[in-house]
């Protein structure tokens, strides 16, 4: 069990973000991998993950269940520290993945005592057709996916 409370997801309306700064109790090379390979992400976000590789510009797709395959592309990759994927805000837009019809979330990680911190930002709220319902609905999301990413990378599994 972890000593270590994690905070809630924050939005900033005026920016379109939602942010989530935790803390793991897991070396960066292991929360690195858990946010970059496939076989880890889909053990705590979504159902299903697919990537053609590692680099900027690959794509791949997300399946959540009940929800269906959602398309992304990394849009940043600075190995062991920055990842970030583009995603489509819904399961009907084939790739390319249309930059008004989208957002980015952006993973930074942080060695630190005991661990690692990471935080997300999920950016571009503001070209979808409702960003609050949307940054209301992601904020509670990664919440979620984030307290299973740290019970997945603390569980010794």
């Amino acid at each position: 069990m972890s000593m270590i409370t994690n905070d809630p997801s924050v939005v900033d309306s005026d920016a379109f973000t939602v942010r989530r700064t935790i803390t793991i109790a897991a070396p960066p090379e292991k929360v690195w991998a858990a946010v970059t390979q496939a076989e880890h992400i889909a053990r705590w976000f979504p159902q299903a993950a697919v990537l053609d590789e590692l680099a900027v510009g690959a794509g791949g797709t997300f399946t959540f269940n009940g929800y269906g395959a959602f398309p992304v592309r990394i849009e940043e990759l600075d190995p062991p520290h920055v990842v970030a994927y583009r995603w489509g805000n819904d399961n009907t837009h084939a790739v390319p993945i249309h930059p008004d019809r989208s957002t980015v979330f952006r993973f930074t990680l942080e060695p630190v005592d005991g661990g690692t911190r990471l935080t997300v930002v999920e950016s571009g709220f503001e070209t979808l057709t409702d960003p609050g319902a949307s940054m209301e609905s992601n904020r509670g999301g990664w919440d979620a996916e984030l307290d299973e990413l740290v019970a997945y990378l603390e569980g010794g599994s």
